[in-house]
């Protein structure tokens, strides 16, 4: 496959970060005297960035009617999910099995990492040092650092350019349809993940050129297929 870049999501692929962003949605949710939801549903919201998140919330489901919020609600309402997120600062956010020595193994075999996710950019350092993890990669990309975000395929293209690599060098690697069919718009192959955040939809479904179980099995994979 001769790849020099791989391009990850962050939350459902390194990380699950699910209890912080449920608890930081409640705790929004209460400021504003609505009812508050189980985990369980909260997950089946996250992946599209924070305004999906909120809106759904809001509306209290995966589908938002359109004309059903006024943009000064949502606004009004996110930045309160923002300030509770920021108070909770990760406490529960963990990284899946395998995935620390993973990358590190992957970083020390030459290949180039990035990263793109749809969580605003603001969150996405602390994040990072708190797992060691801010020198391994050498571009990073939040939801709100363009004005696209996935499925878009501008955030990986602009990794691209910024890196010197073209697209065809280059594997996005997720956990949700964003990133495989960002991955597919910008000519990408596409490694998918099924433990993370998909709606409840088997990610193989969407085709990606390989999936896995498991984060280790996918860095044998790259590994064998690019010696």
């Amino acid at each position: 496959m001769n790849k020099q870049l791989l391009i990850f999501d962050f939350d459902g692929t390194l990380i699950d970060s699910v209890p912080d962003l449920a608890d930081a949605t409640n705790a929004m949710l209460t400021t504003l005297g609505k009812d508050t939801y189980p985990i369980e549903t909260i997950r089946n919201w996250i992946g599209n960035g924070s305004r999906m998140l909120v809106e759904r919330a809001l509306v209290g489901d995966i589908t938002v009617p359109e004309g059903a919020l006024t943009k000064a609600e949502a606004d009004h309402a996110e930045q309160i999910f923002f300030e509770a997120y920021t108070k909770i600062g990760g406490s529960k956010t963990v990284a899946y099995p395998d995935v620390d020595s993973g990358l590190k193994q992957l970083h020390a075999a030459g290949y180039t990492l990035a990263l793109v996710t749809n969580k605003p950019i603001r969150f996405v350092p602390k994040i990072l040092e708190s797992f060691g993890w801010q020198d391994l990669f050498s571009e990073v990309m939040g939801g709100d650092s363009l004005s696209t975000k996935k499925p878009d395929p501008a955030p990986l293209l602009h990794v691209c350019t910024q890196l010197g690599i073209t697209p065809d060098q280059a594997i996005m690697i997720g956990d949700s349809r964003n990133d495989i069919l960002a991955g597919q718009n910008a000519n990408m192959d596409t490694l998918g993940l099924s433990y993370g955040y998909n709606y409840g939809q088997d990610i193989r479904e969407l085709g990606p050129t390989e999936a896995f179980d498991h984060f280790t099995d996918l860095v044998t994979w790259i590994m064998k297929d690019n010696i």
